[in-house]
């Protein structure tokens, strides 16, 4: 599947052929287990091991700004997303929406019920490797009218994303969500997303959003 991307102001399209979604990355123990324990306050079970990558169909992968949804029972999550092609890596920024009620009975069932928004543009891996640790993920969501600040952190709260792209045997054509940040306020739905990659470095940023349609859950 083609998905056209920018690298700056060159266009890139690329070639999707596989989508990894990178779960329970937490380089900090403690908060891999917080993110565990909001979860299992929803009654979903508790990983078998982590990190843990599930496969999804790369047909997930939009662009748009608005996906349709089965039920209220789902949510979104900021994550930075891998993306290699010839060779090259690219970072950019996407979305793992998800369904909570589903995610009781099956995880990766969960990760395959819901579209995953991307950005449309990617950086050049190569030239951002040595401050990783710096760049910034934040999502904001809204809350009764009001947008309120929703998940925020820097990828040194992930896994080195080399490697989890190491773990999950990253080759061309794949893309992969790289895991997320504890939920300020726990895990809940939301109506309306607005996510940001920052690179303090550089001074780029890389931006997100997108709005939930609710279908009905017709028995």
């Amino acid at each position: 599947m083609r998905v056209d991307f920018s690298l700056g102001n060159t266009p890139l399209p690329l070639e999707i052929q596989s989508v990894v979604i990178a779960g329970w990355t937490g380089r900090n123990l403690q908060a891999v287990q917080h993110h565990i324990d909001e979860l299992a306050m929803l009654g979903i079970a508790p990983p078998s091991q982590v990190p843990l990558y599930y496969r999804v169909s790369h047909t997930l992968l939009c662009q748009s700004e608005s996906i349709e949804v089965l039920g209220t029972g789902t949510s979104g999550e900021v994550e930075p997303l891998l993306i290699q092609q010839n060779g090259k890596r690219y970072l950019g920024l996407a979305s793992d929406h998800t369904d909570r009620d589903l995610e009781r009975h099956s995880v990766a069932a969960s990760k395959q019920a819901c579209a995953k928004p991307v950005a449309t543009a990617l950086w050049d891996f190569d030239a951002i490797m040595d401050h990783l640790d710096q760049i910034t993920l934040k999502c904001w969501i809204e809350e009764d009218g009001q947008e309120v600040l929703y998940q925020d952190g820097t990828l040194a709260g992930i896994r080195p994303l080399t490697d989890l792209c190491e773990g999950a045997g990253m080759a061309d054509g794949t893309a992969m969500l790289c895991g997320t940040l504890a939920a300020i306020g726990g895990v809940r739905p939301a109506r309306q997303y607005r996510m940001e990659i920052h690179d303090p470095t550089t001074a780029d940023t890389i931006t997100l959003s997108y709005d939930v349609k609710t279908l009905p859950i017709i028995t």
